[in-house]
């Protein structure tokens, strides 16, 4: 019998969030973009053999979005988005995490936890993402082909050009207003458990 369990976190448990978040980044300094990204899949691999709750799985896949948004040769993101997004990743990266990844049920809460305080900071740059990697396999459909083929082209580049001002628009508007009030938690069906995306270079999956 499925039992549902709702939690708030209040200001002073943000904060330990965070502090835990800059552990992590002074944690991983002098590693490069590649460990630090070959870590944080490296945890999603263990989850992939793991039991875990359908929520940890649901914020999971969005940890593998992020990673696959600097992987992704097409989507090319300028050197400072991908900053933010790989300081998002050094949580996901250091092994000292705040709950340990080998206890059971319980060891990916944490991680859940701050997938989804990255995914409101990074809420632009995933709906960005998100709406590139949609138009893609929408092209790739037209043209019968796979979206996992498709380089650079003419009109593949003109929608990211496109997207990635919008974001930058949106974000400059947010500045400063903390986590914003927009995330890929926000489209329809997520909370319903039934998140649903278009190609993109990940490795996570939903059993």
């Amino acid at each position: 019998m499925p039992l549902s369990l709702n939690f708030e976190l209040n200001d002073q448990d943000l904060a330990r969030f965070q502090e835990a978040a800059n552990r992590s980044r002074k944690a991983v300094e002098g590693k490069t973009a590649d460990e630090v990204i070959a870590a944080a899949t490296a945890l999603l691999d263990v989850a992939q053999q793991t039991e875990v709750p359908d929520f940890i799985s649901q914020r999971l896949l969005r940890l593998d979005d992020m990673i696959a948004m600097v992987r992704d040769a097409a989507w090319a993101m300028e050197d400072a988005d991908r900053q933010r997004v790989l300081a998002a990743l050094a949580y996901f990266a250091d092994p000292n995490d705040i709950i340990p990844d080998n206890v059971a049920v319980l060891g990916f809460l944490d991680d859940a936890v701050m997938i989804e305080l990255s995914v409101r900071e990074l809420a632009h740059e995933l709906d960005a993402y998100d709406d590139f990697c949609d138009f893609r396999a929408r092209e790739a459909k037209l043209r019968g082909v796979d979206p996992a083929t498709l380089g650079r082209t003419d009109w593949l580049d003109g929608r990211r050009e496109e997207l990635v001002e919008r974001m930058h628009v949106r974000r400059e508007r947010d500045f400063g207003i903390g986590y914003g009030n927009s995330s890929g938690y926000g489209r329809a069906g997520y909370t319903s458990g039934s998140y649903v995306r278009a190609w993109r270079p990940g490795t996570f999956g939903v059993r």
